[in-house]
């Protein structure tokens, strides 16, 4: 996992806002700038999800057609556990 500090600074070293950030993954610019601050956790909901694409939290993501995916030590989860790198 990364911390949120780290995130922060590999978005400043690519130029990218978290604005850019989420409309690159389709989610809420708010909600990423709430998981960035530390003021969301990322428990539930959107929060989660986010947090997960960020890397600062080990989790799944189950979307609506089912399938799942999420981070686990710095590593994308796939369906069934698969890993990729």
């Amino acid at each position: 996992m990364k911390t949120i500090q780290e995130v922060k600074a590999e978005m400043t070293r690519r130029g990218e806002t978290a604005a850019d950030w989420a409309r690159k993954h389709g989610v809420s610019a708010e909600l990423v700038r709430g998981v960035l601050r530390g003021s969301l956790k990322g428990r539930i909901g959107e929060a989660h999800k986010i947090a997960v694409l960020l890397g600062v939290k080990d989790g799944v993501i189950v979307e609506d057609n089912g399938r799942e995916y999420g981070f686990k030590e710095g590593v994308i989860v796939e369906d069934e556990g698969r890993e990729r790198a």
